[in-house]
């Protein structure tokens, strides 16, 4: 009984553990625009312009020109799978 108590923790931690290794990346800079749905910040010469939600924590208020870092993770939202040569295949040749 106990073991299978184990189990059924053990398994229930698994989904968090594998959500916890998705790496999270950093930007840092002023802040050139901000509203709803974006957080626009200068890095060295780019523009960074990042999307953000009602989800998205918020630690005071955002203000043009205020220094920001800004926590995120790229997700993949569409793979398309182009057809290709499979490794190892075998090339066709032309017999004369």
């Amino acid at each position: 009984m106990k073991k299978m108590l184990a189990v059924l923790v053990l398994a229930s931690l698994i989904p968090g553990v594998a959500a916890a290794a998705v790496k999270t990346y950093q930007v840092t800079g002023p802040i050139l625009e901000v509203n709803d749905t974006a957080i626009v910040v200068q890095k060295g010469k780019d523009r960074w312009e990042l999307a953000r939600d009602k989800d998205t924590a918020v630690d005071g208020d955002l203000k043009v020109g205020d220094k920001v870092t800004i926590y995120y993770r790229m997700t993949a939202t569409k793979v398309e799978s182009k057809a290709g040569k499979k490794p190892g295949a075998a090339k066709e040749t032309k017999k004369p």
